[in-house]
């Protein structure tokens, strides 16, 4: 679908003869590292500033609110049309805050940012002409990296969205099938808003959610992936895994609360099945943690059939076309994202695509534990990201080592370890019965199994010090 769809850029069918009030809203929770950044880069935004509206939501509980209100009134005594609204509650946290904002916004266009992203200068205006359709509920933009390169984590995340976002988004857009707001980076139109019943705070991702029910109503979406907002990605394991529990305890959460609405709706089969697809994708996780299970140490506890043994040939005419579509397949859909964004580069990312697909493997557990919470309507809070404020590659280390912004411990790391442990025996013991070539589709297990779980580990050591463990925020409560 991407590729069939790739000449297909939209374009706005007319521009607004008088630009119209736009407000900015920015959701903030204990961002002591980014707020200050995040309300420069607006400040240079290229509209008019009596069409410029500015919200400041913030829901912080630590020195965060004195930066915010002291950086708020500068851009009032700049001429600013700026409000610092704060919160002592955080009910509904995120969404909860895009709500409250809402009564109060001016424009009937809101630019959503989230603490970690940098726009760039004219960002508003290559957006807000789509608009003049009046059945545009909401452009997105994509992501950008400001800090791809810090550390091997950064570029395998940056290969990660660069497939959702470069990929996935431009081709369910383009071919007329749901695509949702990627919570940040993008303008809705408020009476969408309004008319798909509001910002609701019963799934952790209150974007995803919206989405759906915006576009059931009938609304349509834009996704303008030649529009680049770039952002600051987790620099740390932790703060990986707690946004990707988030995120794939959210879609479930969507899952249950709106697959049933999709089906009942008057939308083609197709676009019914790809949304199904969408929204059923982490389950998936639960099927790679059984295959975990399903592997045996030693080639004798597997079940013997007479008819491979007499032509052991046919079991490698099984085994290419599953590592085709289980791996191959995963490859090229990330190397084509890549050779579409990074031209002259794309190559060198081949690289790091098997330590893609060890991270991937490696998630499997704190995923899986994410979609079992859905599932059983486990209540969490919101937990956001840690931010440090790291807009370059190899910029500011110390910071995020010594910011007191922390994930959530949790005891996922043993289990990830105790599955670390086990595959090194499984390819261990294909290397000794030198079965050379199970040993090497297996390896990415094992380091992707270490690879979550031993940072997430040396964390919690002692040796790291009493004054870190002090420091460590539950962000959840």
């Amino acid at each position: 679908m991407y590729l069939k769809h790739s000449k297909d850029v939209p374009q706005p069918r007319k521009h607004f003869e008088e630009l119209p009030i736009i407000t900015v809203q920015l959701p903030v929770f204990n961002e002591m590292h980014v707020v200050e950044r995040l309300l420069e880069k607006v400040s240079q935004l290229d509209y008019p500033k009596d069409k410029l509206h500015i919200q400041l939501l913030d829901d912080s509980t630590d020195e965060t609110t004195e930066i915010c209100a002291r950086e708020i009134k500068k851009l009032q005594d700049k001429g600013f049309d700026a409000d610092y609204i704060h919160r002592t509650d955080r009910t509904g946290f995120k969404a909860g805050a895009l709500e409250n904002g809402m009564k109060y916004a001016k424009g009937e266009y809101l630019f959503i940012l989230d603490a970690d992203f940098v726009p760039n200068p004219d960002v508003l205006q290559k957006t807000i002409h789509y608009f003049a359709d009046e059945k545009i509920g909401m452009i997105q933009t994509r992501w950008g990296h400001l800090n791809r390169n810090y550390n091997m984590l950064t570029r395998i995340q940056a290969m990660f969205l660069d497939g959702h976002l470069e990929l996935e988004q431009t081709a369910r857009n383009r071919s007329g099938r749901f695509f949702t707001f990627n919570g940040t980076g993008g303008m809705w139109r408020k009476s969408c808003i309004q008319d798909a019943g509001g910002w609701e705070h019963d799934t952790l991702t209150e974007d995803m959610d919206l989405s759906y029910r915006a576009q059931l109503k009938g609304w349509r979406f834009i996704f303008l992936k030649e529009v680049e907002t770039p952002a600051e990605l987790p620099v740390d394991m932790d703060g990986f895994k707690s946004q990707q529990h988030r995120w794939t305890k959210g879609s479930i959460q969507c899952c249950k609360k709106c697959l049933l609405n999709i089906w009942r709706s008057d939308y083609p089969l197709n676009v019914k099945l790809e949304a199904t697809a969408h929204l059923t994708s982490n389950f998936a996780y639960l099927a790679l943690i059984l295959l975990c299970f399903l592997i045996y140490p030693k080639e004798e506890f597997r079940p013997q059939w007479e008819l491979l043994q007499n032509y052991p040939w046919i079991e490698h005419f099984l085994n290419i076309p599953i590592f085709f579509f289980g791996s191959v397949s995963v490859a090229l859909f990330y190397l084509v994202a890549q050779k579409a964004l990074r031209p002259g580069q794309w190559y060198k990312e081949i690289f790091y695509l098997p330590c893609l697909l060890a991270l991937g493997i490696g998630m499997s557990v704190n995923n899986a534990k994410a979609v079992l919470e859905a599932i059983f309507n486990h209540q969490t809070g919101f937990v956001r990201t840690p931010k440090y404020g790291i807009d370059k590659d190899k910029k500011d280390k110390k910071q995020a080592s010594s910011s007191r912004y922390k994930a959530i411990k949790s005891l996922t790391p043993f289990l990830e370890l105790a599955f670390a442990f086990f595959f090194s025996v499984v390819v261990i013991s294909n290397i000794i019965d030198e079965k050379w070539l199970t040993a090497v589709l297996l390896s990415p297990f094992p380091v992707g199994f270490f690879y979550t779980s031993l940072p997430s580990l040396m964390r919690m050591l002692p040796s790291r010090g009493k004054n870190e463990a002090d420091a460590i925020v539950d962000e959840g409560k």
